[in-house]
């Protein structure tokens, strides 16, 4: 009897959970929600499928949250509670305006330097045909707001319909504190106008640090150095900090989750005590794609995931399909092609970098390419899919 052959590749389910409180088991919510949900729709678990959970529930579920007034301390504890240089910051409601309102709180004076004419992720103050059109250099210039103002007037986020010059000067000022804004992309830019300073970068975060220190800077936090231990019996994150922090209320900050290694493994052995198929879990955040519209890179979280199973470790090793049928078998088409490429799959070595047929496979890392798959399945919204199930992750042609 013939084998039936499959006919569907990577498929990608958001997988409905209850709401997620502080002290929640997660591991017992998660396997019961994916066995539940199998069962419901019909179809099995398989070796290698991937269980991935947002690093929002695992947070909450952690109680991992701090306040405005403990960031004010930690602030004002390392910093010194003087004029205080922030620098970098990403435009976001939800990401940075309530750290800056701690920040502010734990300072007499915030000199506030934004890059332009976009942020680290994408987010845009000014347009670059603005900035042509006015003869500025954002690799040297600097400017301050009234030239800023006179320049390019009040800009409005496309999407959000937000000034952030304004809304972060406001912010500022409400906290008590004084404020002065400058537009520079250059980090030792700051240290005209003062020598402590917070970075608040995400990805070139240790760069900066470098040339702050290098260049006369006398004290120097990136947000990760802020909240990374607790304040007043607050949450914290030992590696990151502030970073891939929330807003959770108005006074209150969900943190990036920590000390999940455990949860993602346990969930990985309830699943195999269940089902007999070994799965693999991660926590995932932010992915890493570009918007067309806006130019807005989604990654603001310091990395994809942060907890995954040792089975997410590495990037993929494929053959480019298109390059084998237009190249290596040219001459060939209907079963004959496909047996040649299936047999060039099967006996594919285990490492194919640098090899031509490889040219146009994606090298990122696995967890960076399935917590993209898994953050645009599960949305930012109210879907209320906090965990998806991505299955056919790593078949070939072959499987």
């Amino acid at each position: 009897m013939s084998i039936k052959e499959r006919r569907v590749g990577t498929v990608s389910r958001g997988i409905r959970c209850p709401i997620i409180r502080e002290g929640d088991d997660l591991a017992e919510i998660i396997t019961a929600s994916v066995l539940e949900a199998a069962e419901s729709e019909g179809f099995e678990l398989r070796d290698r499928d991937v269980i991935a959970m947002t690093e929002s529930i695992v947070a909450r579920a952690q109680g991992n949250y701090c306040t405005v007034d403990d960031i004010a301390a930690d602030v004002k504890a390392k910093l010194g509670g003087g004029t205080v240089g922030v620098i970098f910051p990403i435009l976001s409601r939800n990401r940075f305006a309530i750290c800056l309102r701690g920040i502010a709180k734990g300072c007499k004076k915030v000199v506030l330097m934004l890059s332009y004419p976009s942020d680290e992720v994408g987010n845009a103050l000014v347009s670059l045909d603005k900035i042509d059109e006015n003869g500025v250099n954002p690799y040297s210039d600097v400017l301050d707001l009234p030239t800023y103002r006179k320049l390019f007037g009040y800009e409005k986020h496309e999407f959000t319909g937000v000034d952030y010059v304004e809304y972060y000067e406001n912010l500022i000022k409400e906290c008590g504190a004084e404020c002065e804004i400058v537009f520079a992309n250059q980090a030792k830019t700051i240290l005209n106008y003062t020598d402590c300073v917070i970075n608040c970068d995400i990805h070139t975060r240790a760069r900066t640090k470098r040339i702050l220190l290098a260049n006369g800077a006398k004290a120097v936090c990136g947000l990760d150095d802020i909240m990374n231990a607790p304040v007043n019996g607050s949450g914290c994150n030992e590696k990151y900090g502030l970073l891939g922090s929330n807003k959770s209320t108005e006074e209150k900050i969900k943190l990036f989750p920590r000390n999940a290694q455990p949860l993602v493994e346990e969930i990985q052995k309830r699943l195999n005590a269940a089902t007999g198929k070994h799965v693999e879990v991660m926590v995932y955040g932010d992915g890493a794609f570009k918007d067309p519209q806006g130019k807005i890179w989604e990654l603001a979280d310091p990395v994809v995931s942060p907890f995954f199973t040792s089975g997410l470790v590495g990037t993929p090793n494929e053959l480019k399909l298109k390059y084998l049928a237009d190249n290596d078998f040219k001459d060939l088409s209907g079963d004959a092609l496909k047996a040649a490429i299936s047999e060039s799959i099967k006996k594919k070595s285990d490492n194919l970098k640098g090899t031509m047929a490889t040219q146009g496979t994606t090298p990122r890392q696995l967890t960076d390419l399935s917590g993209s798959l898994c953050d645009l399945t599960s949305g930012s919204g109210d879907k209320g899919t906090p965990v998806v199930l991505v299955q056919g992750y790593f078949d070939n042609y072959t499987n």
